[in-house]
């Protein structure tokens, strides 16, 4: 049950290829965005689409599976978790980063 506390479930397509960073050691890291998308029919009956995008970071052998067989387009179900970090950039404003780390990855849509 533990692992309900802070659990991520979602199925989207990719909105950038993955960005990968190799680390000491060969620890890699990738980051990509995931685009999720709801339809609805507003209060005029028109249907209306709205997009939510989330930030993904993938380490390890996750990131490997990413960096050979991920590209922008592609529909993917993930399982993570979700984390917040904060930094201070260049200009020494404060930012806030949400970020789901991935433990799962499952490609879809078959061979192409």
């Amino acid at each position: 049950m533990n692992t309900l506390k802070n659990s991520v479930r979602l199925v989207g397509n990719l909105g950038t290829n993955p960005e990968v960073k190799s680390f000491d050691q060969n620890k890699k890291m990738a980051k990509i965005a995931l685009a999720t998308n709801e339809t609805y029919h507003n209060q005029k009956g028109e249907k209306v689409t709205e997009t939510q995008w989330h930030n993904l970071v993938l380490w390890g052998k996750q990131a490997d599976i990413a960096e050979s067989y991920l590209k922008k387009g592609d529909e993917i179900s993930i399982e993570g978790k979700l984390t917040s970090r904060n930094y201070t950039d260049k200009e020494g404003i404060k930012r806030y980063v949400t970020e789901i780390v991935v433990n799962e990855i499952l490609m879809m849509g078959g061979k192409k």
